[in-house]
């Protein structure tokens, strides 16, 4: 029985295989081939080698794009993360109402980015309205904490329930070890619960770092990358190159960006993963 199960296992991968190599194996083949091209279709592609990524890294909008997302990525990584792990740390002390406060933090995950994004565009605007500064349109500092706050909003609660989870983890005999000690709770912190909980932290890590990077939608409603493209993220920018010009040489341009966007997030990832697992002890 098990020799045929291994005889006729490779079947049962085939229909997952078929679909990531249809899905993204040969998209993403296609697609790396148009980088080095100039076209308007895929069937009228003219071959002009790395002259698309030259133009990449001599775009001035593309290398503000990359300095504004990497500094969004920073603060967004480092707010969502300390403030959904504090959030967890309070929820996981059996205080009353627990199971609500978690819903309602998690509640903003599910609504959709596009959405989330012309609703705080509406409320931005008027709290700037009342005070006097220009809207989002004409306000680059003002849009770029808007998205912060707009991601923090969303996302906060989701990590929060993976820091639950880890928490929840940590073995009360560690805790109660640490106790009879004399460790503080602040010391109990850094040395028992951090450590122990670090697979969430690289998890968390990993999701807000690859959203921040990738953030699109709420982008395009919220700011659309206003005033004159100061608050354009890499994807938008992306977005804009390929569809908002008219020209063969945009498209070649606008694939090329995406190729080194790409490249960029999966480097970045990797390099993140591995910190960050370094750091991860045994339970």
């Amino acid at each position: 029985m098990e020799k045929a199960l291994k005889k006729w296992s490779p079947l049962f991968v085939l229909p997952t295989l078929l679909a990531f190599l249809i899905g993204f194996i040969i998209p993403f083949a296609e697609g790396l081939y148009l980088s080095f091209c100039q076209f308007t279709t895929v069937g009228n592609a003219q071959f002009v080698g790395l002259a698309n990524y030259k133009k990449v890294f001599s775009d001035a909008s593309f290398l503000n794009s990359f300095k504004f997302t990497v500094v969004y990525a920073i603060a967004a990584i480092l707010l969502i993360n300390v403030i959904a792990f504090c959030l967890a740390l309070l929820l996981t002390r059996k205080l009353r109402g627990t199971n609500v406060f978690r819903t309602v933090f998690f509640m903003p995950n599910l609504i959709g980015g596009i959405v989330l994004g012309y609703i705080w565009q509406i409320l931005i605007n008027c709290l700037l309205s009342i005070a006097g500064q220009p809207l989002l349109a004409l306000n680059s500092k003002a849009g770029y904490w808007g998205l912060i706050v707009l991601m923090c909003w969303q996302q906060i609660g989701y990590m929060m329930i993976i820091y639950i989870a880890g928490l929840q983890n940590v073995s009360d005999d560690l805790l109660e070890a640490a106790q009879i000690d004399g460790a503080s709770a602040w010391t109990t912190l850094w040395k028992v619960k951090i450590p122990m909980v670090m697979p969430s932290i690289t998890i968390c890590v990993f999701l807000t770092l690859t959203n921040s990077f990738k953030l699109f939608d709420q982008n395009l409603a919220l700011t659309g990358g206003d005033p004159n493209h100061s608050t354009e993220m890499l994807a938008l920018n992306i977005f804009q190159t390929f569809y908002a010009r008219a020209g063969a040489q945009w498209k070649g341009l606008g694939q090329a960006k995406a190729v080194i966007f790409c490249l960029l997030v999966i480097v970045i990832s990797l390099a993140q993963l591995k910190a960050t697992r370094s750091k991860e002890v045994q339970q």
